[in-house]
């Protein structure tokens, strides 16, 4: 399998239950984000414009703690999945910082960047809208009361735009609408059997009605 796995996609999109269970079918190290740490995401939710870059450098040194580590254990540790990868930091950014605070932010994250460690395979899951936030509802974290469906469209049509040009890694794009990693075995094993392959290039995963 590969060493570094990442799995990308908007807020509810079910990356980090997907991570969980390929890093448990592997056998490899889980490497999740932690967004329940950042003090600031609750009051971004509630009112964007007032923490937007607080919320948004907060979670760039903690990703950035997360992946020093790992690349300093490269040689000592076994494959990993992620349920992130970095790039999705700056995407964040230029969805919610004003100018200024983009132009800020990007002067950090340019002296930090070189220094991480790449995936060498990256899982992009897709979802519309309203899938996302009745999953979203679903899960109930309090302050997530407050993503709206406007937010999630922008989120969506920003993922949508970055992996059209993504050519950093072999890219495995999944409609993740109707799957249930958390409960289909099936599902999960047609998505491992792809990844054993290890395809090269861009494909696409949607299980045909036989899976679902």
């Amino acid at each position: 399998m590969p060493r570094h796995i990442a799995i990308e996609g908007p807020i509810g999109v079910g990356k980090t239950t997907l991570a969980r269970r390929l890093a448990s079918t592997f056998d490899c190290d889980l490497l999740l984000e932690a967004p329940e740490q950042n003090p600031f995401l609750p009051r971004f939710y509630r009112n964007p414009r007032a923490v937007a870059l607080q919320t948004q450098l907060f979670f760039l040194f903690q990703r950035v703690e997360q992946l020093r580590a790992v690349h300093q254990s490269d040689l000592f540790q076994p494959a990993r999945v992620a349920d992130f990868l970095f790039a999705k930091d700056r995407l964040f950014a230029e969805l919610n910082l004003d100018p200024d605070e983009l132009a800020l932010y990007l002067q950090v994250h340019a002296h930090l960047e070189p220094e991480l460690p790449r995936p060498d395979f990256v899982i992009y899951l897709q979802a519309p809208t309203e899938v996302l936030l009745k999953r979203i509802q679903m899960r109930g974290i309090a302050h997530e009361r407050a993503i709206n469906a406007d937010y999630l469209n922008r989120l969506n049509e920003t993922y949508a735009r970055y992996f059209l040009y993504f050519e950093d890694a072999p890219l495995l794009i999944v409609n993740a609408a109707t799957i249930d990693f958390a409960n289909r075995d099936q599902d999960l094993q047609a998505l491992v059997e792809l990844i054993r392959e290890r395809p090269r290039g861009r494909h696409y995963f949607n299980p045909s009605p036989q899976l679902l």
